[in-house]
């Protein structure tokens, strides 16, 4: 099986916020930025694996900071794990400010990608390699997510 570095799948999309993206609090709408967030990391699973991909869980979704009219955003999506039919990817969420493209984090999220074909999973075609000690650090932080998810999943939830 042939394998891809995490920098080979990295996705970022820039958004601006405007008027459409606004709740009745006049900050960004969470849902719209949850549909941000979904793309990146369907996006980045897809570059990953060449696959047609679905989204299976979102975990640790926290909302840090908010964001409001005008303001730029920017959505970076990376590969934290990869299994045998499904992926890990962490998101990242920043606004980004105009003068110095100083950048501080708004909201973070890990998304369970998974392969399919005919409405089915199917493997994942490229093993994950892990070049530093941040990618190490983020596949035995998957490792212990995926172990809270069963856990839930057995708990009922």
């Amino acid at each position: 099986m042939e394998s891809k570095r995490v920098k080979d799948s990295v996705t970022e999309c820039m958004r601006l916020i405007k008027h459409e993206d606004i709740n009745g609090g006049n900050r960004l709408f969470g849902g719209r930025l949850m549909q941000w967030m979904d793309e990146a990391a369907g996006i980045c699973a897809m570059r990953h694996s060449g696959c047609v991909i679905t989204t299976a869980a979102v975990d640790n979704l926290q909302f840090k900071k908010g964001a409001f009219l005008g303001d730029l955003v920017a959505i970076t999506a990376k590969m934290t794990y990869v299994g045998n039919t499904s992926m890990e990817v962490r998101v990242d969420v920043y606004v980004e400010e105009r003068e110095t493209g100083e950048r501080h984090v708004i909201n973070r999220a890990y998304f369970t990608e998974v392969c399919m074909k005919d409405d089915k999973p199917i493997p994942v075609p490229y093993k994950l390699i892990c070049e530093t000690l941040s990618e190490q650090a983020e596949w035995e932080g998957a490792q212990k997510r995926i172990e809270m998810r069963k856990e839930r999943r057995n708990m009922g939830f």
